[in-house]
């Protein structure tokens, strides 16, 4: 056990965006962990396959699992994952003390994993080009709405990253979610706050480390 975190497994998919997540916060955290590769693409999606389901019912990444008196523990949904993550290994921590500033943290992170990447996600584009919409244009266009509600919080709050001065829950759901906005080719003028916070998150090697390009699936990818 390290830092009142066992070494753990991570099922995740090179580019998800979730599993992108809990990469960072065990980065930051230094709990060592193992990923396991779950492509959402190969053989009509690996994470509908029996063997995985029965570890994550909603059939999605990631997972993360590990042994624990005895017992192999599993817990799926990046911001479950990162919470009890958080409260097992204080420091650094992903939430500041003040009741409101963390509310704030909350408030920025929903924003990201509730209002904007669920529309975008992989599941909800095929449901639209099923029904012979345009996929990527809507999923640029709910990335963009949601990027500019972020703007209007972040530029509120003094400091170098999202809240404060520290990185926290909020900066660890922003910076995939500016990877996905330059994906779809969603224009970034319009929130330099965002892209300034991303740009010094992406000189902490917790999220260097974390990046889609440097994952162990990312080379054999479809």
């Amino acid at each position: 056990m390290t830092r009142g975190f066992p070494v753990a497994r991570l099922y995740a998919y090179w580019r998800s965006s979730a599993s992108w997540r809990v990469r960072i916060g065990l980065n930051l955290k230094n709990v060592p962990y193992e990923v396991v590769p779950v492509s959402l693409l190969k053989d009509g999606g690996e994470q509908k396959k029996p063997d995985y389901v029965a570890m994550a019912p909603m059939a999605q990444v990631p997972t993360l699992e590990w042994e624990e008196k005895g017992e192999t523990m599993r817990l799926t949904q990046s911001l479950a994952i990162l919470t009890l993550v958080d409260a097992r290994c204080p420091a650094p921590p992903l939430l500041p003390e003040d009741a409101l500033m963390r509310a704030r943290v909350w408030e920025m992170a929903e924003i990201v994993n509730s209002g904007i990447q669920p529309l975008q996600n992989l599941s909800t584009m095929k449901a639209i080009e099923a029904l012979g919409g345009d996929a990527k244009a809507f999923a640029a266009e709910a990335i963009a709405k949601g990027l500019f509600a972020l703007e209007q919080l972040a530029a509120r709050s003094p400091g170098a990253f999202c809240v404060g001065d520290r990185p926290s829950l909020a900066d660890i759901c922003l910076v995939p979610q500016m990877y996905n906005a330059r994906r779809f080719g969603v224009s970034l003028d319009e929130v330099p706050t965002l892209v300034a916070v991303d740009a010094r998150c992406a000189e902490l090697s917790a999220f260097a480390l974390a990046h889609p390009d440097v994952q162990p699936d990312a080379a054999s990818a479809p």
